[in-house]
């Protein structure tokens, strides 16, 4: 299906803020990725050395950790979304949670299904303030899951402490690296979560980071064939789905808009009133275990550095973050494309793959 690109004239936003009134606006994250710790005994999330690390800390302190808390909290950011390592080998857990609620944060919290993850802790976790607790699950059955950790029975447990958090009344997301390994399973996947009452499904298109990974990495074409079951799922499921570094899955839905509207809708109208996707450096930071910040958790390219920076000044005014945010610095295709500033493609994976940070996605089948 064609996109008409004289369609996104004046749909772009500006690339360090907007005006609005005659006022100036600062863009502001619509999620902040904290890697708490990286104190972990687990493989099951997926991680990337940060290169050129300026500090040899290895962790926030809790003054820090709460300095970062309020910059998100006067940033009004929608999600502080805290992840690890392991956040249970950190005494200050419960007082980093409650001091986010307390400053009106909304957080989520990655868990790893460890014996210190006990019923007592996930019940105070949803007393401290807890909004959302995440748990990586990369397949139906064991044995796909567990290939990610490093301890046997990791499948079981997660999803009896999926159960524990009903019972506490604290919504569950689950987050699932797609990739050769399991691509096949989505279905199975799909009912399994249904089964399970999760609030939210985090889809994560892979991002090599080794020559071994980019050997699970799907074809441009199934990407497509993941986006349609994704899509079919959406209408029938009663959870949320998400992607992350899928970007173009947005493009995907404004063509299905299209189909499905017969006529009804331009293409100029289903562009220009499609939310504005989350990329990397747009909408989205992560900041790791010592405070560096990044565009993306999967992109190892320090912009600055939150305990000696603020994080607005980090996100709104960094050169990287600024030029990923303008849809006119895209090469090939994806600058071609007149869904780019909707979508915009995985500047990670188009880094890992190509070394350009601006090259088109390599994983999107799209042709404008």
């Amino acid at each position: 299906m064609a996109l008409a690109s004289k369609s996104l004239t004046g749909a772009t936003s500006k690339t360090t803020g907007s005006a609005l009134a005659g006022k100036f606006v600062r863009p502001r994250p619509l999620q902040v990725t904290w890697e708490i710790t990286r104190a972990n005994g687990r493989k099951a999330a997926p991680a990337r050395a940060a290169k050129g690390a300026s500090r040899d800390l290895q962790q926030f302190s809790t003054a820090e950790a709460f300095h970062l808390i309020e910059e998100v909290a006067r940033m009004h950011v929608p999600l502080l979304a805290i992840t690890g390592g392991d956040p249970l080998t950190r005494p200050d857990l419960f007082p980093i949670i409650e001091f986010a609620s307390n400053r009106s944060v909304r957080s989520s919290l990655t868990l790893f299904p460890t014996p210190a993850l006990e019923s007592e802790v996930i019940a105070e976790l949803k007393n401290r303030g807890l909004m959302r607790a995440s748990f990586w699950l990369h397949g139906s059955t064991p044995a796909l899951n567990d290939h990610y950790c490093v301890s046997p029975g990791a499948h079981r447990r997660i999803l009896e402490l999926i159960g524990t958090c009903h019972e506490t009344q604290l919504p569950v997301q689950v987050n699932t690296i797609v990739s050769r390994r399991n691509v096949h399973d989505m279905d199975s996947m799909i009912e399994l979560l249904t089964r399970l009452d999760v609030m939210l499904w985090n889809v994560f298109f892979l991002v090599p980071a080794s020559p071994e990974e980019a050997s699970q990495l799907l074809s441009a074409d199934e990407h497509e064939q993941v986006f349609a079951r994704l899509y079919t799922a959406s209408q029938c499921v009663h959870f949320q789905i998400k992607t992350t570094e899928g970007q173009h899955y947005q493009r995907y839905l404004l063509q299905q808009r299209m189909r499905e509207s017969h006529g009804r809708l331009t293409e100029a109208e289903v562009i220009n009133c499609a939310f504005r996707n989350v990329n990397d450096g747009k909408g989205s930071v992560f900041i790791n275990y010592r405070g560096e910040a990044f565009a993306s958790r999967f992109l190892p390219l320090p912009v600055g550095d939150v305990t000696r920076q603020s994080l607005s000044e980090v996100y709104c005014d960094s050169p990287l973050f600024v030029s990923l945010r303008d849809p006119s610095k895209l090469k090939g295709k994806c600058g071609r494309c007149p869904a780019r500033s909707v979508c915009g493609g995985s500047r990670a994976r188009a880094y890992a793959m190509t070394g350009d940070l601006y090259a088109s996605d390599p994983s999107c089948a799209y042709e404008p």
